[in-house]
């Protein structure tokens, strides 16, 4: 599982697609390897996942969710996962048998005269039908327990009905293999013991190596197949005994396989194929009693029951068989790689944390030099930058700016090219929106409180204007749930308030309606046109999603005739993601090394008393517009 992380390493535009035939464990048991992360990424590497049931694919991408925080996606029918700029496909498709393989065994079983053999060995009996390996996972023990309940239940059954086990020879050895060999073995002694007579045995234990040939002839005799593994991948033994019933094309007239016949199935619901077989009857191969009823049912329904089950069963495993399977995964694949060849893609990390990052061919790194030649060119700036994830990193708890921040801002602030937005004291701020009035947070906030103290790990984050509902450190899943239930009761109880309610990244937040940091920055610009300082430098830096109406904003800008033709835009994020700015910085340190480089080319710098002013008053355009968070907690100007 391990290995597309070697051959991505070797091979970074290596179309590479990984099925795994095997179930995927769920979350509460993958949890507990030590190694848990590492082969979450090595996986994530392949370009295309696949796996048999969305069972399966759901405990990976639950795994994903708890522990690597990535959310999937579904866009026209197709399941993705966000992993660095790479969008790695979810492919759920159980694999298929080889027709013309089986065909092929059935005649040479035909030419073997094996079914006519078994024919007479069985003669007058209902023949029911298990193919497993002796293996601990295979239910083999249920199987038999299920059949005497079934017997002793239904005696009308007794002397009629047999249950022939083929146990095909364990791969491997150990303790549990010959503890269960021996239980089986004791359950089919004491059974024919208890409930058969003399030229009737109700088990018929198989248990040595038989070829294909004659596993064909099995399933030509047998009304119906039992599988009860207690897990298992796939399992193929349902779709091979449809295909054998079904008969051969070209067969003499009145051969075994010359027509189509009736078959039936009882499936656990804990195997691969389980979902793909409507028809079957599905069981818990624990509840003995619901197996052996699912048994009973199975050989005692109608004829034509039979046939239309059979009918559908075939149709569906005779068009998905194992060339339909590969056509469609490298299809996906294909179409998965399509979008990652359009980027530039670069590895990055080392050992099991090796990954590959893809970003649009426009999107690069700030250069530091460029920022600082043009900066000191301008002559009319607007820098716009967000807060909390960019100049000050993410998870801290203490949201205050450092004294470094403060210092660099001033400092900024202080060169009369700069734009400088601020209020005198005592005069009122103004409001973009429909509606100063907040009323509305009196209702939001009642709501908030009690789905936060029904959801551990959750807070509520009051801003200036808006209510914001984390749940970063709650359960994923649940916190998940609690937000989209939150969401519908917040929309229902605001329905005619002028505010808008809207869920992100591990937030639900509530803030009024046309306010964005896209409006505020529109603003900013039309307001610096109006008054004849119309921007040449524009540098805008933010690090989530609110961000973006923001970059978008300035990408349009000079089509709209916001900014002119000459303005020098520096439109950054913040880490490396996919973004609809131009620029990024990998983090909140390189953003103040950056602003750094910048006052130290500013045209007046402040002196020391004014460094060490900490009033947020100079720096209302970077703060007060993009965070509203942190004004009421600084006080106003």
């Amino acid at each position: 599982m391990v290995l597309p992380t070697f051959l991505r390493r070797r091979f970074v535009r290596l179309r590479m697609g990984f099925f795994l035939h095997s179930p995927f464990p769920s979350s509460e048991i993958y949890r507990s390897l030590p190694v848990r992360e590492e082969i979450l990424k090595a996986l994530l590497n392949s370009d295309l996942i696949g796996f048999h049931t969305f069972d399966y694919a759901r405990h990976f991408l639950s795994c994903c969710s708890r522990m690597l925080g990535l959310e999937y996606q579904s866009k026209r029918g197709y399941i993705g996962l966000d992993y660095y700029g790479r969008t790695v496909g979810i492919k759920i498709m159980p694999v298929g048998i080889h027709m013309g393989h089986i065909e092929s065994v059935i005649r040479q079983a035909d030419k073997e005269l094996k079914v006519e053999e078994l024919r007479r060995q069985f003669e007058g009996k209902t023949v029911l039908l298990g193919v497993d390996d002796m293996d601990i996972f295979k239910g083999i023990n249920l199987k038999l327990l299920a059949m005497e309940q079934m017997l002793k239940q239904h005696p009308n059954w007794q002397g009629r009905a047999v249950l022939v086990q083929i146990a095909n020879p364990s791969r491997g050895k150990g303790i549990d293999l010959e503890e269960i060999q021996n239980e089986i073995e004791e359950s089919c002694k004491r059974i024919n013991k208890e409930l058969g007579r003399p030229g009737y045995e109700p088990i018929v234990f198989i248990h040595r190596p038989i070829s294909i040939s004659e596993r064909m002839a099995y399933y030509s005799i047998a009304e119906c197949v039992v599988v009860t593994a207690v897990r298992d991948g796939m399992n193929l033994t349902p779709y091979e005994y449809i295909v054998c019933r079904q008969g051969i094309s070209g067969a003499e007239a009145g051969s075994e396989w010359s027509g189509p016949k009736k078959s039936m199935l009882v499936v656990s619901e804990f195997i691969g194929c389980s979902p793909s077989l409507s028809g079957a009857i599905r069981v818990n191969p624990w509840n003995v009693e619901a197996t052996a009823e699912a048994m009973n049912e199975s050989i005692s329904m109608a004829d034509t029951e039979k046939e239309l089950r059979h009918e559908k069963h075939y149709r569906y495993v005779s068009t998905h068989d194992v060339a339909f399977w590969s056509r469609s995964f490298l299809q996906d694949m294909e179409r998965t790689c399509a979008d990652h060849f359009r980027k530039r893609c670069w590895g990055i990390g080392l050992g099991f944390g090796f990954r590959v990052v893809a970003l649009d061919p426009n999107f690069r790194k700030l250069s530091i030099d460029d920022i600082v030649a043009a900066y000191s060119r301008a002559k009319s700036r607007a820098i716009l930058l967000d807060y909390d994830g960019t100049l000050m990193p993410q998870n801290l708890i203490i949201k205050t700016p450092s004294a470094q921040v403060l210092s660099l801002l001033n400092r900024l602030c202080a060169d009369p090219k700069n734009l400088v937005l601020w209020w005198p004291q005592h005069e009122e701020w103004e409001t973009y929106g429909q509606s100063s009035e907040f009323g509305w947070m009196q209702m939001a906030e009642p709501v908030m409180k009690s789905y936060t103290e029904a959801t551990d790990g959750s807070g509520i984050e009051r801003k200036e204007s808006a209510l914001v509902w984390h749940y970063h450190d709650a359960d994923p899943g649940f916190g998940f749930s609690q937000a989209k239930e939150m969401l519908d009761h917040l929309e229902s109880v605001l329905a005619n308030e002028p505010v808008a309610v809207k869920s992100g990244q591990f937030i639900v937040e509530v803030k009024p309606q046309g306010v964005s940091k896209g409006i505020v920055a529109e603003k900013v610009f039309t307001s610096m046109t109006e008054t004849g300082k119309q921007a040449d430098f524009v540098l805008c830096i933010g690090d989530d999603r609110s961000d973006e109406d923001m970059f978008e904003l300035i990408g349009t800008a000079v089509s709209r005739r916001i900014l002119s033709y000459n303005t020098e835009v520096f439109a950054c994020t913040v880490g490396q993601k996919p973004s609809k700015a131009k620029y990024y910085l990998d983090d909140s340190s390189e953003v103040v090394a950056m602003l750094e480089s910048l006052a130290e080319a500013t045209d007046s710098p402040v002196t020391s008393d004014e460094e060490a002013d900490s009033s947020p008053r100079k720096l209302l355009m970077f703060l007060l517009l993009f965070e509203f968070a942190y004004f009421s907690e600084w006080g106003a100007p």
